[in-house]
């Protein structure tokens, strides 16, 4: 995955690190479903409901709402909060029709949107909807790395799980 940077190298500014961080934790993510088809991707092989692809689902989700509705404030028509889910974690339930190859495309194209509009933005600019959360930009990317970071946990688990397969 190139099109990520790595965490290893020495940042010059905050926005790089704080990029770069991001970046890495969206890469492990994707990389766990590195050489699955879509019925092993949406296997749930330990105590939870939680799959490979249903992760990528929640990601791809939450960065849009993240990134385009609480930060820079975008109405987006029949979705999130106008629209509230059944479930709590309907966005991570998939079915026959969610496939690897849509939702990892989907997330990639989330992903450039974010950067997009954090690019545009000083980190320490308010969020557009403090209806929502008051906050500002750097707590975005902040709180994205947490949440990158622990879904991509539970998708090593879910990985060696499925195959025995490490991240290394």
């Amino acid at each position: 995955m190139s099109e990520y940077r790595d965490t290893r190298v020495a940042y010059t500014s905050e926005r790089e690190a704080l990029a770069g961080f991001l970046d890495s934790q969206r890469k492990m993510l994707i990389a766990t479903l590195d050489g699955l088809d879509d019925a092993a991707a949406r296997r749930t092989p330990s105590a939870s409901s939680l799959s490979l692809l249903g992760l990528i689902k929640h990601a791809t989700t939450w960065e849009r709402r993240w990134f385009q509705v609480v930060v820079a404030g975008r109405d987006l028509p029949g979705e999130w909060p106008a629209v509230m889910p059944d479930r709590y974690d309907a966005d991570m339930q998939v079915d026959e029709g969610d496939t690897v190859d849509h939702w990892l495309g989907y997330y990639r194209e989330q992903i450039e949107e974010s950067r997009a509009i954090v690019a545009a933005m000083d980190l320490d600019s308010p969020c557009a909807r403090p209806d929502i959360i008051e906050c500002n930009v750097r707590y975005v990317v902040f709180h994205m790395i947490e949440e990158t970071a622990r879904h991509g946990g539970h998708a090593d688990i879910i990985r060696e799980s499925l195959d025995g397969t490490r991240q290394s």
